[in-house]
Formats: structure tokens, sequence, C-alpha cells
């Protein structure tokens, strides 16, 4: 039976998606990265390296709000409007999506969907 590697699958499609997508200061990086159980979500600006705004379903401030969600993909909407409200503070509203190698599908669209709902538009 051959075993299949989502890990590598997943770092071959970033590398290509990040020839293509950067972040400058008037359009910074939506990075997304999902574990088994925890959604985080920042973005970078890649003209200084810097993260402008960063937001986990770890996060204290972020706990409150997750206690209402019943499913992973229903804490990925709540992470997204946070990030979004973050992000608003900051005066970001424009963002280049970066899916981090992942499909557009599930989670990952659920915390597009949020950030989307928040108020940014990518």
């Amino acid at each position: 039976m051959i075993k299949k590697d989502y890990t590598k699958r997943r770092l071959r499609i970033k590398e290509t998606v990040r020839k293509k997508i950067f972040g400058t200061s008037e359009r910074p990086r939506l990075s997304v990265y999902r574990s088994l159980n925890e959604i985080y979500g920042q973005i970078v600006d890649d003209t200084t390296g810097k993260t402008l705004v960063a937001v986990s379903s770890l996060a204290k401030d972020v706990r409150e709000e997750l206690r209402a969600a019943k499913s992973k993909s229903e804490k990925s909407v709540v992470v997204g409007k946070v990030l979004a409200k973050k992000a608003a503070e900051k005066n970001i509203t424009n963002v280049v999506f970066d899916r981090n190698g992942y499909l557009y599908h599930g989670r990952i669209k659920a915390f597009a969907d949020g950030a989307r709902e928040g108020g940014l538009k990518f």
C-alpha cells in the first residue's frame, strides 16, 4: 500500500504559490496555518519582513468568542473575523491571501470568509 505524505505535497504547493504572492506595505500578505485542532493567521509585510497582525485560536482574547463555536470551521470563521478587526485598527483593508499550500476548502475557506465578513478585501 502506498503511503501519501501530505506535508511534502503541501510544502511543494506552498513554494509554487509563494513565488507568485508577495506582500507589500500597501497590500500585505495574509498567511493562514492550520494544525490538527487550531488555526493561525497573520498579516505580513514581506518588504520589511515584519508581522503586522497575528491571531490564533489559542489567544486569550479569542477564547471567549470561541466558546459558542461548535466545530473547527466555526472556530475558523471567528478567528478570521477577529483578525480582520485587529487589521482594521491598524488601517489595513486590502491584503493578498496566502493559503499556505492548503486547498481553498473547509477551514481555510471558512477563515477567508470570516476575514471578508470582518472587512478585509482580497
